[in-house]
């Protein structure tokens, strides 16, 4: 027993040792965490209608708005680089680290206490598409998130900083997975009593899990909590990197809220279709982008401080191609399979053919941006690597302000559905990439550009010669050999076709000598590590 529990501490507390690795097993648990949010999504698609669905989403939008300033905005920022630059002076870490937690906690105290008061009056101003009783509802579903969920998250995913700073990512990872699975299991056995409370009561239960699976953490990292608020240069340093940051995801929030405004005019259900195609969308982004950018930045830290700037420049570059390597394609199977994708993740009984249709086309434009959308996160921690926040505030602030304008022209001016806000994110996602990527060359003083856009042709010439034939085999597949009226017969029809895609695509990588593809080589023998170290903690058990 002893030996068993020394096997599975340090294998939960192993500290990685490169992005690759941290990469792949946040990358692994996140796929994880994933599998059972749209296994939630397809439950609450299946038990409830398009305009109940509106309300349940809608009412995240608030408390969502508050976790994206403190987590987004505080942490993601300069939590993890203060982190590290203290560590060797434990005294100091130990104040200026805990001075910051309780700024963000008192922050959120008093963030809850006046959104909870002042609810219903933002309510009917961000849903004004939306009838009073629905209006009300969703209001109170955003009181209960803001006080029985919000400060579960925000806690938690503190405690997730600290753990990524020290270079441990399973634990962290693994708390999604239990999020999810609650919200599922409370929606399963009590939405017949209880309706649309059932996933809510879920929503707060998982969100206690959250915290509290990750609550040992803090026993492995060295690092002491203190109950203090110094005022000190460190932390005026920190809250000058961090604000930026903020009023960027301030901006952000409002852009969500805008696309959340104009989609309540374009009638019942169609806030959840675009929200439903988004998150689609977000699943290659989080998998590779949000997973990449969450384990690059230690890293990335470290070797900005020790002044190894051409390492520092060729991480970017070898970073970003790995990043294209599988999301391109990946964009390209989510384009010509859209229609099966959103039925097999979203086919529930209450979800009708109308709303598959629309969702499909949503999620097409909103993969045009997609390895640009995944790329986006490793970029911005470059800069923040480089304790620079305003940067991409910035520029981030300019796109934003063209996506806004964008939407309120489509949908107000030029009277288009739904699909037109993807159209609008697409726009201004890219944009924002192409920015981000040239002032980051300018300020390192030049990039491996061509190598970059040398190694990107090859990558999107081997998409498109794999897309051809497999989008016309997908067409003869489906009816001929698949009755897809079934969703078994969906999920062969995808499989299917996907083996043969990515079959065919890793092929002509080859010939094309795509050099990325031995990153498959790597993965290969870091899944077979991972998997003998699991195989000798079952060898302690048993």
């Amino acid at each position: 027993m002893e030996r068993l529990l020394d096997k599975t501490k340090k294998f939960l507390f192993a500290k990685q040792t490169s992005i690759f690795t941290s990469t792949l097993l946040i990358s692994s648990m996140i796929v994880i965490a994933r599998f059972f949010g749209f296994i939630r999504d397809r439950v609450l698609t299946g038990f409830f209608s398009k305009g109940e669905l509106d309300i349940y989403y809608a009412a995240f939008r608030i408390p969502d708005l508050i976790f994206e300033i403190l987590i987004t905005g505080a942490l993601t920022t300069s939590f993890i680089p203060f982190f590290i630059r203290y560590q060797k002076n434990k005294e100091q870490q130990n104040v200026n680290v805990s001075t910051i937690i309780n700024v963000i906690i008192l922050f959120l105290v008093v963030m809850v206490i006046l959104l909870a008061f002042f609810m219903p009056h933002l309510m009917f101003l961000i849903t004004p598409g939306f009838n009073k009783e629905k209006t009300m509802a969703i209001t109170q579903y955003s009181q209960l998130l803001l006080i029985g969920q919000l400060p579960f998250l925000v806690m938690g995913n503190l405690l997730t900083g600290i753990s990524q700073a020290k270079k441990r990512f399973l634990i962290p990872a693994f708390a999604p997975i239990l999020y999810n699975l609650a919200i599922i299991v409370t929606t399963l056995f009590f939405y017949h009593s209880v309706g649309l409370m059932a996933p809510i009561f879920g929503v707060m239960a998982g969100a206690a899990i959250f915290f509290v699976i990750q609550l040992p953490i803090l026993l492995s990292s060295e690092y002491q909590y203190q109950f203090v608020i110094r005022r000190t240069k460190v932390i005026w340093e920190f809250f000058r990197t961090a604000i930026p940051r903020i009023f960027t995801v301030v901006i952000a929030q409002i852009d969500a809220t805008i696309d959340l405004t104009l989609a309540t005019l374009l009638g019942d259900g169609s806030y959840t279709i675009f929200y439903l195609a988004q998150r689609l969308q977000l699943l290659p982004v989080s998998v590779i982008g949000i997973a990449f950018g969450q384990a690059s930045l230690p890293y990335l830290s470290e070797i900005y401080q020790e002044k190894r700037i051409d390492d520092f420049k060729k991480i970017i570059i070898d970073s970003i191609l790995n990043i294209f390597f599988f999301v391109i394609p990946i964009a390209a199977f989510f384009m010509f399979a859209r229609t099966p994708l959103v039925r097999f993740f979203y086919g529930g009984q209450q979800f009708d053919w109308t709303a598959t249709v629309q969702t499909a086309i949503t999620l097409s434009y909103f993969t045009i941006s997609l390895p640009f959308h995944s790329i986006y996160y490793f970029l911005t921690r470059c800069f923040y690597a480089l304790f620079d926040s305003k940067t991409p505030f910035y520029i981030s602030l300019f796109c934003i302000l063209i996506n806004a304008s964008l939407s309120l022209s489509f949908i107000l001016l030029f009277k288009l559905p739904v699909w037109s806000l993807a159209i609008s994110f697409s726009s201004s996602m890219t944009l924002n990439v192409i920015i981000l990527l040239a002032v980051l060359h300018r300020r390192l003083g030049g990039l491996n550009m061509r190598g970059l856009f040398g190694e990107m042709i090859k990558i999107s010439a081997a998409t498109l010669l794999a897309s051809i034939p497999t989008y016309y085999l997908q067409k003869l597949l489906d009816g001929l050999i698949f009755d897809t009226s079934r969703t078994i017969n969906v999920v062969l029809l995808l499989v299917t076709s996907g083996f043969c895609y990515f079959l065919l695509y890793l092929l002509l990588s080859w010939i094309f000598n795509v050099r990325e593809i031995y990153v498959l080589t790597t993965m290969t023998l870091k899944m077979r590590e991972y998997k003998q170290k699991i195989m000798e903690i079952y060898s302690s058990l048993s």
